[in-house]
């Protein structure tokens, strides 16, 4: 088994006043060809977004975006037809497929908001397009791994398109989650907020990590923590 640990005090950073971005792989401006991402996970960006301000309709294709958010709220419309709000425990997914145009914008007057957004790489190119949004309540993650994306909308998880399964989880401290990958897939868990450890590894908030050759993951909160766990072919 082997750990690589990306520490979340290294990650890319930039700071546009109306945006305060961490980059957790090369994206926009931020290039280090030693992080380009990790096996289909192309992007995990930790964004600040500040009250009347976000991304002004702009265009993607062939990738598979999916939005995790930690706090606030953030309103999404695209040339789908696709449109929402967005709140804590809520999580969208859209293929852009052949191409697609979306704005994201924090619609609040005081309060920022934080989410995660991360790309994984489609399984071929110019897939339909589409756009899907669910609220996973607290409880489904709580002291759990939740499977909140996943090809076909696997156990109600919302669908992408890519063999790629995306987990979310809070533990309480002490708790723990175990995850075991099939023989040839890779793990990476990213740690949203708290401190957790990794098969005695320990992460903070901020901190990924790739899994290799692993027969079993064990995951423990050494505090109130809430990560992701990505499962990847």
């Amino acid at each position: 088994m082997t750990i690589n640990v990306r520490p979340g005090n290294e990650r890319g950073h930039a700071n546009h006043g109306w945006l305060d971005s961490y980059h957790t792989f090369s994206f926009a401006h931020y290039h280090d060809p030693a992080h380009m991402g990790y096996r289909t996970l192309r992007v995990i960006n930790d964004d600040i977004i500040q009250p009347q301000s976000g991304f002004d309709t702009h265009g993607h294709r062939d990738m598979e975006i999916v939005t995790y958010v930690v706090s606030g709220m953030l309103t999404h419309q695209d040339s789908t037809g696709g449109k929402g709000t967005l709140q804590r425990g809520d999580v969208q997914s859209m293929s852009a497929g052949t191409g697609i145009r979306h704005s994201e914008w924090n619609a609040s007057e005081t309060e920022a908001c934080r989410l995660l957004q991360i790309w994984i790489l489609p399984e071929r190119p110019d897939l339909p397009r589409s756009y899907q949004q669910r609220q996973f309540a607290e409880a489904e993650k709580r002291d759990q791994l939740r499977l909140i994306a996943a090809p076909g909308g696997l156990d109600g998880a919302l669908p992408i398109q890519q063999d790629a399964l995306i987990y979310a989880s809070i533990l309480g401290a002490g708790k723990t989650v175990t995850h075991s990958p099939k023989p040839g897939r890779g793990t990476w868990v990213q740690v949203v907020d708290g401190q957790i450890s990794v098969n005695g590894q320990s992460l903070v908030a901020g901190d990924g990590a790739s899994i290799e050759l692993a027969e079993s993951i064990v995951i423990q909160a050494k505090g109130d923590s809430d990560f992701l766990l990505f499962d990847l072919i």
